[in-house]
């Protein structure tokens, strides 16, 4: 029975629609980067996605639970924030989502 339940559990995600100012999508990338690599308990995932040819994107953080994201709030992430906050054009809207449906290719 707890197998079933496991699969009815849904992941959240985190989801961050940015854009930066001219030139930085790089800078912001790399710190992007940083950021995920302090992540433990509960990161399912990351993408960042980039409107081609712009500074304009969209992070896509995947976590086991809300508490789990908010448990990875370490001071390091926060530092990285901080460097990263400077490079935006405007500030990025943010959601917390839970995923309802995962479709995977068939093998």
């Amino acid at each position: 029975m707890s197998e079933f339940l496991d699969f009815l559990r849904h992941k959240f995600a985190y989801v961050a629609f940015g854009e930066f100012k001219p030139g930085k999508f790089e800078e912001a990338k790399q710190l992007y980067e940083k950021a995920i690599s302090t992540y433990h308990h509960g990161f399912q995932g990351a993408y960042l996605l980039q409107i081609p040819n712009t500074d304009k994107g969209i992070a896509i953080i995947f976590w086991e639970s809300e508490q789990d994201m908010a448990e990875n709030q370490s001071e390091a992430y926060q530092e990285i924030l901080k460097q990263m906050s400077p490079l935006f054009a405007i500030t990025p809207q943010t959601d917390f989502y839970e995923v309802v449906s995962e479709i995977a290719p068939k093998e």
